[in-house]
């Protein structure tokens, strides 16, 4: 194993995962992902789907459960990968992650805001706790979803047209 764990990997890059989703069943979303740069990787296959209160089967789990499912794996991903690059000892793991969203009824359909997001590290290390918390300091700022979330993106959406794009 090499000394340095970003061998092969420049300075600064792009990191990029395409999606394309296509609508099956009453509810159901069949997912394709593939991680474009800074290399490829994938398709990964998932499905989405939603109970009885979208008018779903409950085939497989809905967006808001992958979504808080992504950000716990992330953040234990980051933990794991930089405990061994920090030379910090991990007997043990846990993460439990709470995400809490507004939901207001607005005529016939709903708006939604996000709450809170908190997550809870449990981790088991004969190491001192500073360089845990140092260990979970890096990790958050590792951590693309959380980094994500915690700034202003905007978020472009397009429909397709028969004369091309139309920015919605």
């Amino acid at each position: 194993m090499s000394d340095d764990p970003n061998k092969g990997m420049p300075p600064r890059a792009q990191v990029r995962f395409d999606c394309l989703g296509q609508a099956t069943g009453k509810m159901r979303n069949e997912l394709s992902v593939h991680m474009k740069l800074p290399f490829e990787e994938g398709p990964f296959e998932l499905a989405t789907d939603e109970g009885s209160f979208h008018g779903g089967d409950a085939s497989a789990p809905p967006p808001l459960a992958l979504f808080t499912g992504g950000l716990t794996g992330c953040i234990m991903t980051q933990i794991r990968a930089f405990a061994k690059r920090l030379g910090i000892t991990l007997n043990d793991l846990q993460v439990e992650t709470r995400i809490v969203w507004d939901w207001e009824a607005r005529g016939r359909v709903y708006e939604t805001a996000p709450n809170a997001f908190e997550i809870d590290v449990m981790i088991n290390s004969d190491d001192p706790q500073e360089r845990v918390v140092e260990l979970i300091e890096t990790a958050k700022k590792g951590c693309f979803i959380e980094q994500t979330l915690g700034v202003r993106n905007t978020i472009r959406h397009r429909l397709k047209t028969g004369d091309g794009w139309l920015d919605v």
